[in-house]
């Protein structure tokens, strides 16, 4: 293997924290080896396994001058120009932006508004190489190059870590958290300072970008917000079961339903849907008008006072099903209404 006498690193992609060369293992060089270091790196002179000394940018003739420990490594029958194998670490003191985190799950939580939900956070951090022989000798070991990407997912979980733990301690509702971002990055960024230190990283900056629930919360409120109820869960559920109805009504219109579906569909409301007093009053009222108007048309002709409209039974038991089938009554509640109408048949 032939002698290094210059010693240098340029890193295309800007990717790698550390490039060890030789790459593959130790080479030789020999006293009066150049070591040329960019303004934006550091490299760290290990042999046999220690790391001897850390050079800063410029020019660097190694030497038992600026290497001491070399002296009584060395033998000295070349005059001081005998070979010994060794390996540079070139460490990026560049900074790391827009480095990602984020939850790979979501993560359950307590919420005022909405007992329990589910949120994921994303957000990006920039830090850089504060002590380069401890980031050596922490995270790099005898990896021939190290680029931010097998790092990223380390750091990403100490930092998911301590975001739940924040988020424990300062949650409220799902609805505040917009306003609270910058607190929250903040306390983040406080809370993981001394876990980057202990690498050898500074955390620079971090932001968080959004902190959202799963799809299927979002469309809940969705929902919620569309009625415009947020604090009263129990006209929530009544929009719910309104919102069932609505389709139900839409296909018995379909199908040529007249007053006695409707009367039927108060029957089958009535019948143990659990929907809010006020919605079932409401429908009882509508079928009491159009029974009322009814009769007086029929006192109007000179005729006998109208009886009340009887629902029909097929009716009835077909809006059952599909009240059954959109999970607005019970079992047992489907089965008591169907003996009750077959009764009257």
């Amino acid at each position: 293997m032939a002698i290094l006498d210059v010693i240098e690193f340029l890193d295309p992609t800007g990717q790698q924290m550390v490039h060890r060369e030789p790459q593959d293992s130790s080479g030789q060089f020999a006293l009066g080896s150049q070591l040329v270091v960019r303004e934006s790196q550091a490299a760290v002179f290990f042999r046999d396994g220690k790391a001897l000394d850390v050079f800063g940018p410029g020019r660097h003739t190694l030497s038992t001058m600026n290497i001491p420990l070399l002296t009584g490594l060395l033998s000295l029958p070349f005059g001081g120009k005998s070979p010994f194998r060794a390996e540079v670490y070139f460490v990026s003191l560049a900074d790391f932006i827009d480095m990602k985190w984020g939850t790979m799950e979501p993560v359950t939580f307590r919420d005022s508004e909405f007992g329990m939900v589910r949120l994921r956070a994303f957000g990006t951090y920039a830090m850089a190489i504060n002590d380069p022989q401890l980031f050596v000798n922490k995270i790099v070991g005898t990896q021939g190059l190290y680029e931010t990407g097998q790092v990223e997912d380390y750091l990403r979980n100490v930092i998911v870590s301590r975001f739940n733990d924040i988020m424990g301690k300062t949650m409220t509702t799902l609805l505040d958290l917009p306003a609270k971002y910058n607190d929250v990055g903040a306390g983040l960024k406080a809370s993981i300072s001394d876990d980057f230190a202990n690498l050898g990283l500074l955390l620079k900056a971090l932001y968080v970008t959004s902190i959202t629930p799963p799809e299927e919360v979002a469309k809940v409120i969705d929902q919620r917000t569309g009625m415009g109820v947020v604090g009263n869960m129990g006209q929530y559920l009544q929009y719910q079961t309104a919102q069932a109805i609505g389709g139900v009504g839409e296909g018995a219109s379909q199908g040529g339903g007249d007053a006695g579906s409707g009367a039927g569909l108060g029957v089958g409301l009535g019948a143990g849907m659990g929907v809010g007093a006020g919605m079932a009053q409401i429908i009882s009222q509508n079928m009491a008008q159009a029974q009322q108007q009814s009769q007086q048309q029929g006192q109007g002709q000179g005729a006998q006072p109208a009886q009340p409209a009887q629902p029909d039974p097929g009716t009835v038991l077909k809006q059952l099903k599909q009240m059954l089938t959109d999970g607005l009554i019970t079992q047992d509640q489907y089965d008591e209404k169907v003996k009750e109408v077959l009764s009257r048949m």
